[in-house]
């Protein structure tokens, strides 16, 4: 694998950035933890973590500039990955403590509190996905990878009817009852898991990334 690839690990507060930027290097990519809008737009790929509270990230996510980084590199087709709640800001929405709150709206749906008897969801857990997906390229389907979170998108309804454009490819993985584990999306990609945390499994999933850069 190239080591030019550059990546972005975006610092908008909200993040275990020092993790990703270990995990994305390990791999081979050229790594920079920063917010500085120029770089954030002209990087390889761009990862968007997130820790916390959906709203709040979203606050410290606006205040970065950080929607406005997305939103353009992802018109240009310019690759976008997100972790954890650095996923689930891409849906519309947003509910946690009766609080909604609006998201990136690149993908219709709702995250709301799992539906689960043990909650938060910490810990290994396997994932069903499709098999053609570039990001489970080359891993075993009892592949196991690093959970820790109380919310998740439970449904999913966009489709392509387009025979020219691919419909995105979804990740389920169960705790409780099915919810959403990864997305694959054009230029936009995500985990609700933690492939920083992920060992082998998850260094190889970036690898998968940092090769589509």
């Amino acid at each position: 694998m190239s080591a030019s690839k550059r990546v972005v690990v975006f610092d908008y507060g909200f993040g275990n950035v020092r993790s990703a930027e270990r995990a994305l290097a390990r791999v081979g990519a050229d790594v920079e933890i920063t917010r500085d809008f120029d770089k954030a737009m002209n990087a390889d790929g761009l990862l968007v973590p997130g820790v916390g509270a959906f709203a709040a990230c979203m606050q410290g996510l606006r205040a970065a500039r950080g929607d406005w980084v997305i939103d353009r590199r992802l018109s240009g087709g310019r690759p976008v990955m997100g972790i954890c709640v650095g996923m689930q800001i891409l849906f519309a929405r947003g509910i946690e403590h009766g609080v909604e709150a609006e998201g990136l709206d690149e993908w219709p749906g709702t995250v709301a509190p799992l539906q689960a008897d043990v909650v938060p969801h910490m810990g290994w857990n396997t994932v069903e996905a499709p098999a053609d997906s570039e990001l489970f390229a080359g891993l075993d389907a009892d592949a196991r990878f690093y959970f820790v979170h109380s919310y998740a998108v439970h449904d999913w309804s966009l489709e392509s009817h387009n025979p020219l454009i691919a419909a995105p490819k979804v990740t389920w993985s169960t705790h409780g009852k099915p919810f959403v584990a990864a997305v694959e999306n054009g230029a936009l990609w995500a985990t609700q898991f933690h492939p920083e945390k992920s060992g082998d499994a998850g260094a190889q999933l970036l690898t998968n990334w940092i090769g589509t850069l």
